[in-house]
């Protein structure tokens, strides 16, 4: 009997969502926006002091080999011809640091993790990418808290502090971007430093990782990023688009100047497409390499001026095609604490029920500050918060509190992106494993006093990576014209309650937020003695 004929679909894309908890592969008909296939393997943490967290960047690597062979392997049994993927797009947690010996290919030190996330300036004009959801725990890949003492020895160190680096590169002087991490490992890893010593050592975000090993690792790999990635360094000059001389040499010291002159990784507006060979394909395909939260902007095609998406994961992570840009750094993860720390709940599925119960927080207000204050504060002294308790709360209403404190959170980043664009967001469209929770889509619809818009596709971050890739210059296999493009179905939560209820609620919030700040120094934080307060007021 004859083979069977391979089934032709047209140009497929794949896209790797290379995310804090797990890595996934996945391919998409380009005419059609259809997921054929797809595969995921989870990944773990390491946390070799309290308040530290690393991911091994070879277990990241070889995870993103076996996806892609998974991958291969289900299309072939669906009879998919692999030969069809012309492109590849790389969907990566950002800011999370890489530094590996360009000779032997095998990385000097782990990768010191911060959750890849949008702040407060990624240029817009760029191709986008991935996200994932932490897995459960009491710890999240981004809050590694290492270098507060480097953040402010820094600080003393830099002529015109913050607003130097802002003026460059957009972001506040903040522990949570890769150039204070590298300068940690400079200062603290001699097997870096001997690297950097004898002009061996590269330094990346995870996408750069990838990207060289897939592409030849030390027999020849490309060391490229692009410029949702680089602008997350705070060593990029958001204006120029290049890497910043002054602050890599003056303000970070010699060693990182010559850690960034030693490798090839120039400017990303010249690298972000690389005609490369896929050893486990067996057949050539473009690479692009994107920043993970931007994806979703994509994926979600929020192509006009002024609108935006937020996506409900470990954090909320908020983007507008306008260029400013914000991240919440608790969300997913407070119900996670109420589950592993408390025990209100068992499962994180559980939160919508008990909030459904009660449909209120009874004054209740909860400021999820685990390891500081992120957009629009960026306060690290702050620590988590709840206040307003009375004889009457019970698990309910602090289920229901939590849930409005990731809504409270998105409304504080909307205000200042209307602020900063003075286009008022007519609607907000979302994304993320919390959107399934119905309670909370309410909620944030209420908070923010307009509508909410939730699609029916829920891979929007790697839809947004592949789409990215396939419409790159020198592939062309994908079109992101609105007419060429399938309608998608979607979920819409209009506002319930008047305007004045939900300033109110929202000042109340405010009030709550001012009081957890200023409870820990450098010297507590890093010991790793966190603080968490409740403020009772029993009547």
């Amino acid at each position: 009997m004859a083979a069977a004929n391979k089934a032709v679909l047209g140009p497929l894309v794949g896209a790797v969502d290379q995310g804090t908890s797990s890595t996934r592969f996945l391919v998409f008909n380009s005419k059609t926006a259809e997921l054929l296939s797809h595969h995921q393997v989870e990944l773990k943490q390491e946390f070799p002091k309290e308040g530290w967290v690393e991911q091994d960047p070879k277990e990241i690597l070889n995870s993103v080999y076996e996806c892609i062979e998974k991958t291969c392997e289900k299309l072939g049994q669906l009879n998919i011809d692999i030969s069809n993927i012309k492109a590849i797009g790389v969907s990566n947690q950002r800011e999370t640091t890489v530094v590996w010996d360009k000779l032997t290919g095998e990385p000097l030190y782990n990768a010191v993790a911060a959750r890849v996330s949008p702040g407060p300036s990624d240029p817009v004009a760029v191709v986008l990418s991935g996200s994932s959801v932490p897995a459960a725990g009491t710890s999240s890949v981004w809050l590694d808290l290492r270098t507060q003492s480097t953040v402010e020895n820094l600080s003393k160190r830099i002529p015109g502090n913050n607003n130097f680096v802002k003026s460059k590169t957009g972001l506040p002087l903040s522990t949570y971007f890769s150039a204070v991490k590298l300068r940690w490992l400079l200062d603290n890893v001699r097997k870096v430093q001997k690297a950097v010593e004898e002009e061996r050592a590269l330094f990346g975000t995870v996408d750069s990782w990838l990207i060289w090993c897939l592409t030849g690792g030390a027999n020849g790999g490309v060391h490229c990023t692009d410029v949702t990635n680089a602008s997350r360094t705070m060593l990029f000059n958001i204006h120029s688009l290049e890497w910043d001389k002054e602050l890599c040499d003056v303000n970070w010291g010699n060693g990182l100047m010559e850690a960034m002159e030693n490798q090839s990784y120039g400017s990303s507006k010249k690298e972000t497409n690389n005609f490369v060979s896929v050893t486990v394909l067996s057949c050539h395909v473009y690479f692009q390499c994107l920043g993970d939260q931007s994806a979703a902007l994509v994926g979600q095609m929020c192509f006009q001026d002024g609108q935006a998406k937020n996506t409900y994961g470990t954090g909320c992570f908020l983007l507008c095609n306008t260029g400013r840009k914000g991240s919440v750094a608790i969300a997913g993860a407070v119900v996670r604490w109420l589950r592993d720390n408390l025990g209100i709940i068992k499962t994180s599925e559980e939160i919508e029920k008990l909030a459904k119960e009660v449909g209120t927080s009874y004054g209740c207000y909860f400021v999820p500050a685990f390891s500081g204050l992120y957009a629009p504060y960026w306060e690290p002294s702050a620590r988590g918060i709840i206040c307003g308790l009375t004889q009457f709360t019970n698990r309910c209403h602090i289920a229901f509190a939590a849930l409005e404190a990731v809504c409270f959170q998105t409304r504080e980043i909307l205000d200042a992106m209307n602020r900063d664009c003075g286009m008022p967001l007519r609607h907000l469209q979302v994304d993320g494993g919390m959107t399934n929770n119905k309670i909370l889509m309410q909620l944030q619809a209420d908070i923010l006093y307009i509508p909410v818009v939730k699609p029916s596709m829920p891979e929007t971050t790697a839809l947004g990576a592949a789409m990215a890739a396939g419409a790159a210059e020198g592939v062309g296999v994908w079109s992101l014209d609105p007419e060429d493009m399938s309608a998608v179905t979607v979920e819409r939560f209009e506002p319930q309650i008047n305007a004045e209820e939900s300033e109110i609620r929202y000042s109340t919030w405010k009030k709550a937020v001012m009081k957890s700040m200023g409870w820990v120094t450098t010297q507590s934080s890093e010991s790793g003695k966190n603080v968490f307060i409740i403020i009772a007021t029993l009547s």
